[in-house]
């Protein structure tokens, strides 16, 4: 089975629908798959709901996806850095499902496992647990209450990887890891961008971290700039 496509356009074509669920690997600007998004941005599908850490930045990421309107919900942990999502979101343009970090981790890790849902202690008494079933179970201290989170299953997912065989088996790179292992798995389909692509028995098989079973399409995205959120610096001592 043929796996790697010319061109971030050519891997997504016939998977993409108004309406859908996607979910997206990578923190911030670190470890997205910066190809297939703007794929998806070129593409004009709306309506979409985004499984996803946060949003990028403002123009960048999935940021860009908000910034064309493109998107109608957010499943997210961190959004702070993005001035255009606060935006839609405080004047009800966009709708928000806010999930502790752990949780959405979590959360897609379920969906790809086949569990439904899960108890956890993370959010009792806070706003996430609003309308959530709570059930008591024993812990460390006693009985103690947890809420149940369900599983997240989407139509696509879209990933960036650093290395894979011609095969979909996968290498991330240090922290660009996050989130993507799981996503991967979350859905109907994933698609991967890498950085290269070597022959099948090049990669020791220790060292893969997304098995090529979950990959059903990927791209080589290379070269890509690295990007910086926010550049703190240190003023200019006199000389």
């Amino acid at each position: 089975m043929k796996k790697l496509y010319p061109n971030a356009e050519a891997a997504l074509e016939g998977l993409l629908f108004d309406g859908m669920t996607l979910c997206a690997g990578g923190f911030g600007l670190c470890g997205i798959p910066e190809r297939l998004i703007d794929a998806i941005q070129a593409a004009g599908v709306k309506d979409l709901t985004i499984a996803s850490n946060n949003a990028g930045i403002d123009n960048e990421g999935l940021g860009k996806l908000l910034r064309s309107r493109q998107v109608k919900k957010m499943i997210s942990s961190y959004v702070g850095e993005n001035k255009e999502f606060e935006r839609q979101y405080l004047s009800g343009e966009l709708e928000v499902e806010f999930c502790p970090q752990g949780t959405l981790a979590e959360r897609c890790r379920a969906g790809g496992a086949g569990i439904p849902g899960f108890y956890t202690r993370t959010g009792v008494g806070t706003k996430v647990a609003e309308g959530k079933e709570v059930k008591v179970f024993d812990g460390p201290n006693g009985p103690e209450e947890y809420i149940l989170e369900r599983g997240i299953r989407a139509d696509l997912s879209i990933i960036k990887g650093w290395k894979a065989d011609e095969a979909g088996n996968l290498v991330f790179r240090k922290t660009a890891r996050n989130f993507n292992q799981p996503m991967a798995t979350a859905a109907n389909i994933c698609v991967a961008e890498v950085e290269e692509v070597v022959p099948v028995g090049s990669l020791d098989p220790d060292c893969i971290h997304l098995p090529g079973i979950y990959v059903k399409r990927m791209i080589v995205g290379a070269p890509y700039d690295k990007k910086i959120e926010f550049r703190t610096v240190r003023e200019r001592e006199a000389a």
